[in-house]
């Protein structure tokens, strides 16, 4: 791999680390204001919004000019909504424009790939940056945890930074704030990929027909119906259990949040392993061969109700992050290569960034409805389990029957990795 693509690897590591630690700080924010539980998974609701409403737009955007550039605007407004926290704004206001920063550099994040590596590196390219961007979850979900603690946050305080006064919880604000101010500087260091862009149209109604058509692209491919449907299914699935993982740990295992977000990690821990054994293990060609894989997951989730023990629900953890990791990356990378191919990186990243957003808002806002309605979290992971595994069954049939009318698969390339 180039050393460019080691820069964006470290520029990612370090945006993501500051929001995963963020989001473990705003649950802890609220809670400081007695805010009501339904709340903790509306933040997700209100970091994602972005993601839907200015899909049509973000996309454009993104291939309108270097991508390193769309990266370092995109951090600037996350540090934006850092200093909003800062001076005393809701955190899920805050934590809504931190989401319209994410939204509009994740097309320049995934589409660089696809403009600066061959298509034959992408599942390899993917394992890497899931891989470290699941690091950064397990990392930053333990600095968040630690950094709300009194004693860390009023040590903090006493080191005497800007804009820090009394409130422990600011002080750990402002030091997730450097961690984008370092993502930053390292967008500033990204290589021009030499590709033309295109000029961004100042109409919104053309933009939003032009993305509507991209949509329609992408869901009519017999590929990319099926990589899409999947990464949608999963990133929907995998906000939601991020919150569930936190009140079943509070449940079954008597944690409290610092230590309930630390199972976050250990998922994230078990993701990061998949990821890297799909990178050396599976072709893009036999991308599509992982489905199964998203059935076992949503079966072994169901388990979570029986586990009490505090050492086999890491064990747990892990083997779900893994089943999870390993058919993610390969499905996301042939997700990049047919959209890629159909209309480009920044316009592919968008919508699949609409739908997976769209389905993240759809699960975790139902989460919401279940945990307002007092429904026990035993039975929200059976639901949960259930829901996902079937979904992904009717992924692989739909997969099997595109393939009896014409063999997709054949089109792909098969290198070893």
């Amino acid at each position: 791999m180039p050393l460019g693509f080691y820069i964006i690897m470290a520029a990612q590591f370090f945006s993501a680390l500051a929001d995963n630690a963020l989001l473990i700080i705003a649950i802890a924010l609220l809670r400081e204001m007695s805010a009501p539980a339904t709340y903790e998974p509306l933040l997700k609701l209100f970091f994602t919004v972005s993601y839907v409403a200015l899909a049509a737009f973000v996309g454009a955007f993104a291939d309108s000019m270097p991508k390193w550039r769309v990266m370092f605007i995109s951090n600037t407004i996350k540090i934006g909504g850092c200093l909003m926290l800062l001076l005393g704004a809701h955190p899920l206001f805050a934590y809504a424009v931190i989401g319209l920063g994410a939204a509009a550099y994740s097309p320049a994040k995934y589409g660089i790939l696809t403009e600066y590596l061959p298509h034959r590196q992408l599942v390899v390219a993917n394992g890497w940056i899931e891989g470290l961007t699941v690091g950064a979850i397990i990392l930053g979900t333990v600095i968040g945890g630690v950094l709300i603690r009194p004693d860390v946050g009023n040590w903090i305080v006493g080191l005497g930074l800007p804009m820090v006064h009394s409130n422990p919880l600011h002080a750990t604000i402002a030091i997730v704030s450097l961690l984008y101010l370092a993502a930053a500087a390292f967008n500033l260091r990204i290589p021009d990929t030499g590709v033309d862009h295109k000029p961004l149209r100042s109409n919104p109604i053309y933009l939003i027909h032009d993305f509507t058509h991209c949509m329609k692209l992408l869901w009519r491919d017999r590929l990319g119906q099926i990589s899409l449907a999947v990464t949608t299914l999963f990133w929907g699935a995998g906000a939601t259990l991020q919150f569930i993982v936190i009140k079943w740990a509070e449940h079954n295992l008597g944690f409290d949040l610092s230590k309930a977000s630390m199972m976050q990690g250990v998922v994230a821990l078990g993701v990061a392993l998949g990821a890297v054994l799909a990178a050396r293990l599976i072709s893009l060609r036999r991308s599509v061969q992982v489905i199964p894989l998203g059935i076992a997951m949503g079966l072994v989730v169901m388990v979570m109700v029986v586990v009490t023990q505090p050492s086999l629900a890491m064990v747990l953890m892990v083997v779900v992050g893994g089943l999870a990791g390993f058919f993610v990356v390969p499905m996301n990378a042939l997700l990049q290569h047919r959209g890629h191919i159909l209309m480009g990186a920044g316009h592919s990243i968008a919508v699949q960034n609409f739908n997976e957003n769209l389905s993240i808002l759809i699960m975790t806002g139902l989460y919401a409805l279940l945990i307002m309605s007092n429904l026990s979290i035993s039975a929200v992971i059976v639901m949960f389990g259930l829901f996902v595994a079937g979904a992904m069954y009717l992924v692989l049939r739909r997969h099997n029957t595109n393939q009896r009318e014409v063999d997709s698969i054949a089109l792909l390339d098969d290198h070893p990795h």
